[in-house]
């Protein structure tokens, strides 16, 4: 490499790189980097149109898969995962339409999250509106079962205008009831509990008050006790402190951190949070106990190199995965606290960016910065399959996902969902 210079192959010559950006048609770094990614995402695309899928292992196939069960080398849980491996391979993109009550706002504003119920009939949406604030709604995904793929989308305009960078479901009166936002992160923010019933079709009319807000400073992140020892909390996640609050009894606990909480799961075994710092280091809190000075109160302890921005504990809660702003995924063994596996080919340098662990499936689902989806098998961290995004990868283009075995409930579909810009899409099982 020569300073200020760069080489074209294509050309065979060395062109100058301008300084700056008020040139005319500059040449710069930055520029080349995004027009070689673009070239690669383009490439991607039309090699999964042409369907040129690469088996995930090497030697692996429904045939062999079958033989191996019928001659019983295979478990019945290792021949699933590997079956669902092989499925995950053969996804199809289809667009799914999106019909609202209201026709003005339908598929006109860009997705930022979309975050699943527990039975996955539902998602969550929160929509960048063009005046700077957010859209929330409600996508009821029981039209994906049918042939026409088609999703109905519930807007409540009435609580708009809040940026989120946080969302949860929260079990209040019945399982996942309301939803759990935190305001964006500048002062002063908003903590704010909202019933799912402002989104349904029925009642429009009806438009009962928030069961919860209250004004915080810096929020960014939150979650939803399901343990019955500390029923109807919630948890917050600010700057240097945490803060759990019941929704009833308005009884607030605060912790001192030290550092940003940026990611938070409480355990449904026991009342325990887990936070993931900015600093790196993951901890838990038993909420149980009374407040200290000090950090004393700090249970198990884990360190990541980078700021820690999803953590997911694992169904029998012995082990925790946690993804970095190093683009680092590891998982934990809570009961020795040491790393046991590394996911790799992770793309983060700065961004919140969420894990989604399906332990039914095997699989392990995670968005990089660089916008492509990439799905892992958890039991060897093998990379089984790499999504590009429908659009050109930018900051504001970041794809939101769900993943899961019945999208649509109990008897739905399995496979991918994914929001990117205006667009909702699904990725299906063949």
């Amino acid at each position: 490499e020569l300073p200020g210079f760069y080489y074209d192959s294509e050309k065979n010559r060395y062109f100058r790189l301008l300084p700056g950006h008020n040139n005319y048609n500059p040449l710069t770094k930055e520029s080349i980097q995004y027009k070689a990614m673009e070239c690669k995402r383009l490439r991607l695309l039309e090699e999964e149109e042409k369907q040129k899928k690469k088996t995930t292992r090497a030697g692996l196939n429904s045939s062999m898969l079958l033989q191996k069960r019928q001659l019983g080398l295979l478990s019945s849980t290792s021949y699933c995962r590997l079956v669902h491996e092989l499925k995950v391979n053969c996804m199809q993109r289809r667009k799914i339409e999106i019909h609202s009550p209201d026709s003005s706002v339908a598929g006109t504003n860009n997705f930022k999250i979309i975050v699943a119920d527990v039975a996955c009939e539902r998602i969550f949406t929160v929509n960048d509106v063009e005046h700077g604030g957010c859209k929330y709604g409600i996508v009821n995904l029981s039209g994906l079962g049918k042939e026409t793929l088609t999703v109905e989308m519930y807007d409540n305009l009435y609580f708009t205008n809040r940026k989120v960078n946080s969302v949860c479901w929260a079990s209040l009166t019945h399982p996942d009831s309301h939803l759990c936002l935190m305001g964006i992160a500048e002062t002063p923010g908003c903590a704010s509990l909202l019933p799912a019933s402002l989104f349904s079709s029925t009642n429009p009319g009806d438009r009962p008050g928030m069961l919860c807000s209250f004004k915080i400073s810096t929020a960014w992140s939150c979650a939803w006790c399901l343990n019955p020892q500390a029923d109807n909390c919630f948890s917050t996640g600010l700057t240097r402190r945490v803060l759990v609050t019941n929704v009833v009894t308005g009884h607030r606990q605060t912790f001192g951190t030290g550092s940003d909480v940026l990611a938070q799961q409480f355990a449904t075994q026991t009342p325990v949070l887990y936070n993931g710092c900015r600093s790196g280091e993951i901890f838990s809190i038993d909420v149980r106990q009374r407040n200290r000075k000090g950090q004393s109160w700090k249970a198990i302890r884990l360190f990541h190199d980078s700021a820690v921005t999803s953590i997911r504990l694992l169904e029998a809660e012995h082990y925790l995965m946690a993804g970095d702003m190093a683009g680092k995924i590891k998982l934990w063994d809570l009961r020795t606290a040491k790393c046991v596996k590394q996911y790799k080919g992770h793309h983060n340098e700065y961004a919140v960016l969420p894990l989604h662990v399906n332990e039914e499936e095997g699989l392990l689902t995670a968005v990089g910065q660089d916008c492509y989806t990439r799905i892992w098998s958890l039991q060897d961290a093998h990379l089984l399959r790499t999504i590009p995004s429908p659009h050109p990868s930018s900051k504001d283009a970041i794809p939101s996902v769900v993943f899961s075995s019945r999208l649509g409930g109990s008897r739905g579909v399995p496979g991918l969902l994914m929001a990117v810009k205006q667009d909702l899409y699904h990725f299906s099982y063949n």
